[in-house]
This record gives C-alpha cells, structure tokens and sequence, in this order.
C-alpha cells in the first residue's frame, strides 16, 4: 500500500513536461467548496502554486484560499486561546492537589497548543518546505488525464470512490487508496481499461512492521508496532505513477473527483525492509497509451505495468 507519498503538486511541473493544460473550473470549485465549509484536505504546495496568480481565473482561485486561511487563521486562534486557559486552570488545580484529571488536562492542553501554533506558522509561511507536498489518503493532488486528445491537469481525492457506488464505500472500503493490480479486472472493473490517470511521485511512504523491518522475531517486542520508511529512487528520478481515476456524481451533491494508486508486488529491496506492495512508475514513454487505454485491449495495459521504470528503492526511517 502506499500510505503516503510525496508529490509534485505544483500543476505547472505537468504544464512544463507534457504541454498538459489545467482544468481551472475543477481547481475553482475544489477551493470555493472548501472557503464554503468542505473538508477538502488540500496540501499547501497545491495552494502555493495558485500564490502569483497570472490569469482572471487564478486570482478567482486565490481569493477563495485567502479565504479560507483567513477563516482557518481565526479557528485556530480561538482554538489558542481556548488551550491556553485549560492549560492555566489545569496548573492552578495541580498547584492545589495533584490529580489525574488535571494532569491530562495539562497534557491535552499544552499538545494542542503546540499544534494550533504549527498550524498558524503553516499559514503565514512563504519558503516551501518537503512536507508541503506530502498527501495521505483523503488529500488532494494532481492527476494528468486524457480529455478530447488533450492532456489535462485535474485536482483528485487519494481515495477512488467507483461512479454509481454509495459514498458509504469511503468507510467500507478505506484501502481505496490503492488498486491491487491483481484486483484490477475484479473491483476496479469499471475503471481499468476505461479512465486512466498519472500522478507525479518523488518520495513514497509505507508503513511496516518494525520486527519485520528489524529483521527480528516478533515475540521479542512487546506489541507489533510499525514504523514509517521513506523509499525513493536511487536515480533521483520523478516517478510516473499509474493511477485510475473516477467521477463520482449524486443529485444535491457535488461531483467527486478521486483517483488510486496501482499497486503490485515489491521488488526485493522493498520487501526486505519489510513491505509487500509498491506502486508502479511507467515509463514516460508509455504515458500517453495508458492515458488512451482500449478496454478491449487490457492485454497491452499490462504490458505498459510490466515495461516499469525498474529503479533500486532506497530506504529510511521517516523523519
């Protein structure tokens, strides 16, 4: 599975590549429905690269994230100031008579301050950090698809809801993140051969079991615990990432726009450090076939996941 991923969130990366254009009214909707209250998770490097806006659509677009921060800076301020009283009225009870209660307070408390404070940094800062373009599954990024022969650049949630099936599958199926490629004509049927997509990856993320990882048993550690590995090419090359994509729609609902991440099984490096997935970079040459793909011809979809880029995946433990 991949977990989390670092991307290139920036849609210009896809413009200056491929000659790919950008979906603007997508992009503009994705942020006005988040300034209206959504729980779009967005990553900042997307916001940022809407912060020199060059045409009438993108200062629409900015004026819709300033919004929002502008929100969001005020919750989180409340929020502040909400933290730091309970920090205080813990301290004075402690001060009183030591208890349980007080001592979570104080812990809850000076953690969410900690957080509220990160947050507000977050906003008002202008020099880009690697963080900014990490999603997790639930976050939007970028996906190159093809639309009337032309590439464009589309802003997708990482976590494919299918056309046609209850957004309740959200729940059901949280894993909808990832496409197994051995599932790939079973659940995701509906798109494999149909609505292709590639999402622009520098750095992935997996979670694995620390015995594992260790190359330990797992009866000498007290619980099975996980850590996070970092993996990324030892070439340094940008990953083209296979991915499915799809348009989720309901009456008095806005349209969805989610995608997945094809998976397969690891090469050695990876499955040594302890993990038994890992996504599929194509190769850049083979983009615009599985853009185009022939639901009558899966046979040359596979051919294009088989012909990976075969790079040695280096490895760490996360920071």
């Amino acid at each position: 599975m991949c977990y989390s991923a670092q991307i290139q969130a920036d849609y210009r990366k896809f413009v200056r590549m491929f000659g790919a254009t950008m979906s603007i009214r997508e992009f503009a909707q994705l942020f006005f429905e988040r300034a209206e209250g959504s729980n779009a998770k967005i990553p900042k490097a997307l916001e940022d690269a809407f912060a020199r806006p060059e045409s009438e659509a993108e200062r629409e677009i900015k004026t819709y994230i300033d919004r929002f921060n502008a929100d969001e800076t005020v919750r989180l301020e409340r929020e502040l100031f909400r933290q730091r009283t309970r920090l205080v009225e813990a301290e004075r009870s402690l001060e009183k008579k030591p208890t349980k209660k007080a001592t979570e307070n104080k812990r809850i408390a000076a953690d969410k301050i900690v957080w509220a404070r990160g947050k507000l940094d977050d906003i008002q800062r202008t020099d880009p950090e690697d963080r900014d373009s990490r999603i997790f599954p639930g976050h939007y990024a970028p996906v190159m698809v093809m639309e009337d022969g032309q590439r464009v650049v589309k802003p997708m949630r990482y976590q494919c809801r299918i056309a046609g099936k209850p957004a309740a599958y959200d729940i059901k199926y949280p894993s909808t993140y990832n496409a197994r490629r051995d599932s790939l004509e079973g659940f995701w049927k509906p798109l494999f051969g149909y609505t292709h997509g590639v999402m622009l990856v520098d750095v992935f993320y997996e979670n694995v079991s620390k015995a594992k990882f260790e190359g330990t048993l797992l009866e000498t550690h007290e619980r099975d615990e996980n850590v996070i590995l970092e993996f990324r090419p030892s070439s340094g090359e940008l990953m083209h990432v296979a991915c499915l994509w799809s348009r989720w729609s309901a009456p008095g609902q806005p349209d969805l726009l989610s995608f997945a991440a094809i998976t397969d099984d690891p090469p050695p490096e990876i499955a040594a450090a302890g993990h038994d997935r890992c996504i599929i970079p194509i190769k850049p040459e083979h983009v615009d076939s599985w853009l185009n793909p022939d639901p009558k011809n899966l046979d040359a979809m596979y051919a294009i996941l088989d012909d990976r880029v075969r790079s040695y995946y280096e490895h760490r433990l996360a920071a």
